[in-house]
């Protein structure tokens, strides 16, 4: 962890913490609003590598490639949250996509999913804090009854 602060990650420890995960969570834009997509991936240098199909996410990045990426993680003890953000690029040189297919990112849904989408990050921040007993947040109306909406 990083000497500033107990709960700020250093690059180090974000790109770690990348390393050990799998599934993330991918934020475009989609007619102008914000759209959040589970997906897989896979780090490549410092790039997050993701795998898709035809429609909206690669529709997306296509049209707004400014993209952010996010995974977390929760225990008994300690939580943590990692974010990506950076430029989205469709992998369509020959060469690359050789290179990129060999990568293990396994799509979550089954389907044809024949798009590799780089994403270059920017700036990667994270946190990572002890997680709170559920107790502590105790009140008189932790234990009030609902009433019934009429």
């Amino acid at each position: 962890m990083n000497a500033e602060s107990p709960w700020t990650l250093d690059a180090a420890d974000c790109w770690d913490l990348l390393r050990s995960a799998s599934v993330g969570r991918l934020a475009v834009i989609v007619d102008g609003a914000p759209e959040i997509f589970p997906v897989s991936f896979t780090v490549e240098h410092s790039a997050l590598v993701i795998r898709t199909g035809d429609g909206t996410k690669i529709d997306a990045v296509r049209g707004h490639p400014r993209v952010a990426f996010e995974i977390d993680g929760v225990d008994e003890q300690t939580a943590f949250s990692v974010v990506v953000k950076g430029d989205a690029k469709e992998i369509k040189a020959p060469d690359e996509l050789r290179d990129t297919v060999s990568l293990d990112v396994s799509p979550l849904q089954a389907g044809t999913k024949n798009h590799f989408v780089r994403i270059l990050a920017e700036e990667v921040t994270g946190r990572s804090f002890p997680v709170t007993d559920p107790a502590t947040w105790r009140s008189a109306l932790s234990d009030a009854s609902r009433a019934p909406h009429e």
